[in-house]
């Protein structure tokens, strides 16, 4: 399994690469050339409007458009180490000291030279409203989720209205701020992570209010040209043409939003004067950007008519096939990179009809899950069968296509350290995913299990009668619920044409009526993320990864019912223990950080609190004037964009050499 997936992610490397011409930034500022002035990125995933924060929803191109405009985070992940460091375009200095109770503080000092898209400085004061504004009740008074910052001490004492100021945060000066993380959530294998925060600016999203240190800790002051109130966040924040949700005008980030318009989701972008630039160095240089959706059917003719610069994250197998053919026939040049997320069908588990495990179990049996994948990603993806994707670092550890991170023991070792060393490499060996939980296609497995389950009566409260009954019923709280489902996928979604084949009728075969239904993307996420009252079951999407890997809130039995990051409303204390159990890995050990993801994924893929269906390379189509568009070493493209640039193609030498060779 190990040598197979290594070769597949190989081969696709080789399928992606493209010669890019070599002409460098500094060559064109050389020259004087500036022929290019904007770029438009074309995304199946059309934008919802949450330019703001993740409490309303997270848009995987939303997230995108954040990144744009929201900078100077205090910590950035590094791709190249897998993990979180200083952002040093931001952070100055960090200093870390523990008391006695165990309690670590974080004491940051920021640079001097730090500011927003207004020309405002930003100073601590704006990284402690962020850290205020996400949890304020303020915020959850209009529909805000600001569940996630458990972790800083005194936060209870604030939330409960017992402490005038948050006590584990503090302001020392314009340029330095402090955070203390309550020894009770450490050790943190992501443990930098929890200082990543960005400046927001208040005197646009609360206007009138200050953030105040008290001497024991930050707290948000009103006055008399401005209070921090629901109702003045609901006008500031949620208004759907001036919003700072929707319409950030005051920002941070590389680019700032020009408009966006929500009748044809396009949005469009502009250099941010005031950024100094990301921990790199880099600046921006494309003047604007236009970010627009596109259809899988109509994309690759965008892309050649040039109505299109960027494909971003491709997925369809018809149209990566149609974008490989561009590539040699047009000036098109593609890269690709394995996904960190998957996609998947989501249950929703309040409901009577799904919320039992054997119910999840039956239903993942009647899905063909290797058809769907041929069908759709074709030799571009892979079927998981957990809660991962194949570009997580994580995944790559365990299934052997990246080398286990062990140093190789000294010439001169002692034979104890040779003996740690082979446990240690033995250990890495053993890491697996094959003892996961295969639902292979098995519709008599699927029937033995609704059985088992109590699922026997017809809708007359009679005993299912296969050849005349169609859907099978269950008593349940003195009601008969019929196993008659409700499954949403996103409206234009190539996936519709496979799911009858795949899954609905293999469903009815077992007695099971699965009504599939196309929704608006913004309609869905609001079903998802239960912003929205759910009448389905059964939802279709996908999503990728945070770097950081904490699924313990998103299935805390706590916060089931209120839904706020457990979207599945799935209620297992098992899975939720060895969620919290990885979290608390020590930052660094790796190997058990890996041995603990194995047991939360086994115990993920039994009670199933949603159907894992593939993981895929992407692939992003570009025209060939796009240069140093490096989205391997980046996040996204929204990342890739600041040392990107639009130049002309240059001619390549040739010399002695003769044909370039692959060196195996």
């Amino acid at each position: 399994m190990k040598k197979f997936l290594a070769i597949f992610l190989a081969l696709m490397m080789v399928v992606g690469a493209a010669a890019l011409a070599e002409n460098t930034e500094a060559e064109q500022l050389e020259s004087g050339e500036n022929l290019y002035t904007q770029l438009v990125v074309g995304s199946t995933t059309p934008l919802s409007g949450c330019f703001f924060t993740e409490m309303w929803g997270s848009n995987a191109s939303d997230i995108d458009v954040r990144m744009l405009l929201h900078g100077y985070n205090l910590m950035e992940w590094r791709s190249e180490t897998g993990s979180y460091a200083v952002n040093h375009s931001a952070v100055s200095g960090l200093a870390v000291t523990d008391d006695e109770a165990g309690n670590r503080t974080y004491t940051i000092s920021l640079y001097d030279d730090l500011y927003y898209s207004d020309g405002t400085q930003i100073t601590a004061r704006d990284y402690a409203f962020a850290i205020l504004l996400s949890i304020a009740p303020e915020m959850t008074a209009i529909g805000a989720h600001t569940a996630g910052s458990g972790y800083i001490t005194g936060i209870d004492a604030y939330m409960a209205g017992e402490a005038e100021a948050l006590s584990g945060v503090r302001v020392l000066s314009d340029q330095m701020l402090s955070l203390t993380v309550k020894a009770e959530y450490r050790p943190f294998f992501y443990e930098l992570a929890l200082l990543d925060y960005c400046p927001y600016p208040i005197h646009v999203i609360a206007p009138g209010c200050t953030v105040e240190d008290n001497g024991e800790g930050v707290f948000i002051q009103d006055s008399e040209e401005g209070s921090f109130t629901a109702d003045v966040l609901a006008k500031t924040v949620l208004d759907p043409e001036t919003g700072y949700l929707s319409h950030p005008s005051v920002v941070s980030g590389p680019y700032t939003l020009l408009s966006f318009d929500w009748d044809t989701r396009v949005a469009e972008f502009a250099i941010n004067p005031y950024y100094k630039g990301n921990s790199a160095g880099y600046k921006p240089s494309i003047p604007k950007l236009i970010v627009r959706p596109v259809q899988n059917d109509t994309m690759v003719d965008l892309l050649a008519s040039g109505e299109v610069d960027l494909l971003h994250k491709c997925v369809s197998a018809d149209v990566i096939a149609t974008g490989m053919e561009l590539t040699a026939n047009a000036p098109v040049n593609v890269a690709n990179y394995p996904r960190s997320g998957f996609s998947f069908i989501s249950f929703c588990c309040e409901q009577p009809t799904v919320s039992s495990e054997k119910v999840r179990q039956a239903i993942a049996y009647c899905f063909d899950q290797n058809a769907i994948v041929a069908d759709y990603v074709s030799n571009y993806g892979l079927a998981v069968n957990g809660y991962y994707g194949i570009g997580q670092w994580i995944y790559e550890l365990v299934s052997g296509t990246e080398g286990a991170p062990v140093e190789e023991p000294a010439e001169n070792a002692t034979e104890a350290e040779l003996a740690e060393y082979e446990e240690t490499q033995a250990a890495w060996e053993a890491l697996t995913l094959d003892n996961l939980p295969d639902y292979a296609l098995d519709t008599g497995a699927a029937r033995k299990l609704l059985v088992d389950d109590g699922w026997t009566l017809n809708r007359e409260g009679k005993p299912f009668d296969a050849a005349k009954d169609d859907v099978r019923c269950k008593e349940i709280d003195g009601e008969l619920v019929a196993l008659e489902l409700t499954m949403l996928y996103p409206e234009g979604n190539a996936i519709e044409k496979s799911l009858d084949a795949t899954l609905v009728a293999n469903l009815a075969q077992v007695g099971v009526k699965l009504n599939v239904k196309p929704v608006p993307v913004t309609e869905l996420m609001d079903v998802y993320y239960r912003n929205s009252e759910r009448d389905c079951d059964m939802i279709y999407l996908a999503t990728n990864f945070a770097t950081v890997f904490d699924p313990s809130q998103t299935f805390s039995p706590e916060d089931a019912e209120i839904g706020a990051a457990n979207r599945t409303a799935i209620v297992d204390e098992e899975l939720y223990n060895l969620a919290v159990d990885m979290r608390r890995t020590e930052p660094g050990d790796v190997l058990a950080y890996c041995q603990k993801w194995v047991a939360f994924q086994e115990r993920f893929a039994e009670v199933l609190p949603v159907i894992p269906v593939y993981s895929n390379v992407y692939f992003d189509f570009y025209d060939n004037t796009f240069q140093e568009y490096d989205i391997t070493a980046n996040q996204t493209w929204s990342q890739a964009i600041v040392k990107a640039y639009l130049g002309d193609v240059m001619e390549e030498e040739t010399g002695d050499e003769g044909d370039l060779e692959f060196i195996e």
